[in-house]
């Protein structure tokens, strides 16, 4: 496995991975938010973030958005969960100076995983950054 930087010409790549990897762990979310969410990625979310792929035989099945101290996403194609590749994405991250994320409350999965790599919740808001009725939880190392 290898992790490498992505740029602009990968973002249809990782949104694919995004799709995928929302379908299969974020059934709590309505289609109406998964569009507008998909629809946003390339153009407002990519390029806000630094993007980081993890790869098996040359061919991305992950990847991490990072910004100060903060990891901002975190996507693991369908099929490639629970192979070390989020771990490692996590360490990563940690190494580039990341201590927060936040996660959807409705995701214990998700919740779960950063737990077990050290973060804990310190708050949680009703709403996401967009004001949809999906919770947040903010954990920090």
């Amino acid at each position: 496995m290898e992790i490498v930087r992505c740029y602009e010409g990968d973002y249809e790549m990782l949104a694919g991975i995004w799709e995928r990897s929302v379908m299969a762990t974020h059934n709590f979310l309505k289609e109406e938010d998964f569009n507008e969410i998909k629809a946003a990625l390339i153009p407002d979310y990519f390029p806000n973030v630094e993007l980081y792929a993890a790869t098996a035989d040359g061919i991305s099945v992950g990847f991490i958005g990072l910004s100060p101290h903060t990891i901002e996403m975190l996507f693991i194609d369908n099929g490639r969960r629970s192979q070390g590749y989020g771990s490692a994405l996590i360490e990563f991250a940690k190494q580039r100076g990341a201590t927060k994320v936040d996660v959807n409350e409705q995701n214990p999965f998700a919740l779960r995983f950063y737990k077990s790599k050290g973060f804990h919740v310190v708050g949680r808001d009703e709403t996401d950054d967009a004001g949809r009725t999906y919770p947040i939880l903010h954990l920090s190392l």
